[in-house]
């Protein structure tokens, strides 16, 4: 039989599956994978509140680059400016549509819907209150959709690709391009403060039994 009582007393790497007991880090201090070398646990201060809001933040980006102009291409006198929602409705017809769909999600949808089940799960825990129903669900969700979240990807492939496109036409970025730029920068920062062994504790500790 495997006594599970000491349970909550491992923690595995999540790149080299690693095994290790771990206590509690004093704030500031960070605890790192002896194999891999990746951050295992990285308690901050005020980690929900900042995490929260740079969610909320990147909610309203991903709403915003969405649906306004992401770019404006000029040639011959001709020219045109097009949102994300706009070009995917452009290819929606044909074979191209499942491509569609799965570009849209994974740019806008996937991206949107993590940050929400982040702050669902969050949110009390800033607020010192007990979790919702269903936050370590939710939480194991948002977690596992990570890989599949390539806003910042999308928007790193179109910087590159446009610098070509250059070269035939006028090319002007519009606000959803920036809008993308920055949420680049956001979910990075976000990466950073998120502590996924200080979530889970918190959840184990408020989560009503």
């Amino acid at each position: 039989m495997i006594d599970t009582s000491k349970l909550g007393e491992l923690i595995v790497c999540t790149e080299c599956d690693a095994l290790y007991k771990v206590r509690q880090p004093e704030r500031g201090q960070v605890a790192v994978c002896a194999r891999c070398h990746t951050v295992l646990a990285a308690p901050r201060a005020k980690a929900a509140l900042q995490i929260v809001a740079l969610a909320i933040a990147t909610m309203i980006l991903i709403i915003g680059a969405a649906v306004f102009p992401f770019l404006r291409i000029e040639a011959g006198g001709v020219a045109n400016a097009a949102s994300v929602l706009d070009i995917a409705y452009a290819f929606s017809n044909g074979i191209l549509t499942v491509l569609v769909v799965a570009t849209i999600a994974m740019i806008l949808a996937i991206p949107a819907l993590r940050v929400g089940l982040i702050i669902y799960v969050l949110a009390p825990i800033m607020l010192d209150r007990p979790a919702l129903p269903g936050a370590r669900a939710a939480f194991r969700v948002a977690q596992k959709m990570r890989p599949w979240a390539m806003a910042e990807v999308f928007a790193i492939g179109c910087a590159v690709s446009l610098v070509k496109v250059a070269g035939l036409a006028q090319v002007t970025f519009g606000p959803a391009f920036w809008m993308f730029a920055v949420l680049t920068v956001l979910i990075v920062i976000q990466q950073k403060f998120m502590c996924s062994w200080s979530v889970w504790n918190a959840l184990a500790s408020q989560t009503p039994s």
